[in-house]
């Protein structure tokens, strides 16, 4: 059963000695040693750890791994005691539980949701139903069993202080390209781009009017990024956004100059088609990558960013509750 959001629902800031729940929307990770990393990284870091009753099973039918996915995400959502909820890692899987999911219990029990890559269609899909702002980081078997110092500082600045998003810093590494200047305000709606393309059309993608747009993939070549980028201008939604945020699109098996020239084309040419005036960057320190800057989903955003690069991006409202 599905219903509209009336407002915006902001989780509780998370505390030390808080409970952190654990699960598997997508696919599992098959080096199991990195989630005890994890686990033992969060609880040296303060916090009670409790992973799902199916975190990281494996099941080849997507009928009973449905089942156990559901059952764990309602679980944790349920449970009082927990504060907060990080998933596995991306992969596959999540977008087949979207039509299954209690909505009502989430609205109802609005608490902290992290991961991003095939995670984005669940966050999209909580953020278009409930109004919940969640958030788009590090997970478990990717970046938390080993995280950078930035990772960190982005993570637990974002769950922890109220007012950290107010101000996000790229990390220095990340040259940024100006593809055109200006300042804009809206909400922050997106993901990675394989998963929130595939979106288009369904109920559980939040409308990308007033939205500003951030997008990322990885080992997707040039061709498939103007088909995807192209799903998003036909169906009108491209010109709907404020602004477009592009985070890192790196391509492993096609890293050759030609390849990220037309890919460069590529973000250029969908650019003109995008928000008639609004700010559209490339670099921001989001993707599949070590330093990870972790985005809150459905939080009013306001970016500046000047021909030369520079940018401030930050909430407009803090996006937990202290």
């Amino acid at each position: 059963m599905f219903f509209g959001f009336m407002k915006t629902l902001t989780p509780k800031a998370l505390r030390k000695g808080d409970t952190i729940g654990l699960i598997s929307p997508s696919s599992h990770c098959a080096y199991p040693d990195k989630i005890g990393q994890a686990i033992s990284y969060l609880e040296k870091n303060g916090y009670r750890v409790k992973p799902s009753c199916h975190l990281n099973r494996i099941d080849t039918d997507p009928a009973i791994a449905d089942q156990h996915k559901l059952h764990d995400l309602h679980e944790m959502f349920g449970d009082p005691t927990i504060k907060a909820i990080i998933c596995l890692r991306g992969g596959a899987g999540a977008s087949r539980l979207l039509k299954k999911i209690n909505y009502r219990l989430i609205a109802a029990n609005p608490k902290i949701l992290v991961g991003y890559s095939d995670i984005t269609a669940l966050s999209l899909a909580v953020f278009a139903i409930t109004g919940l702002i969640s958030f788009s980081g590090p997970m478990l078997a990717t970046e938390l069993y080993g995280p950078t110092p930035y990772t960190e500082e982005h993570l637990w600045g974002m769950l922890t202080s109220p007012s950290y998003a107010l101000s996000l810093q790229n990390y220095p590494g990340h040259p940024v390209t100006c593809i055109r200047a200006g300042t804009s305000e809206g909400i922050l709606i997106g993901g990675n781009l394989s998963v929130l393309s595939s979106m288009i059309g369904t109920p559980y993608l939040p409308s990308l009017k007033d939205s500003l747009l951030f997008l990322e993939d990885i080992n997707e070549p040039a061709y498939r990024i103007d088909r995807m980028l192209s799903h998003l201008d036909n169906a009108g939604l491209l010109a709907q956004s404020k602004g477009v945020l592009l985070g890192q699109f790196g391509n492993e098996a096609e890293n050759t100059q030609e390849e990220n020239l037309r890919q460069q084309h590529m973000f250029n040419y969908y650019s003109a088609q995008a928000c008639t005036d609004g700010p559209v960057m490339k670099g921001l320190s989001y993707g599949h990558i070590k330093n990870l800057m972790t985005l809150p989903i459905g939080a009013r955003v306001r970016i500046q960013l000047s021909q030369a690069g520079n940018f401030t991006l930050g909430a407009v409202n803090p996006v937990i509750e202290g």
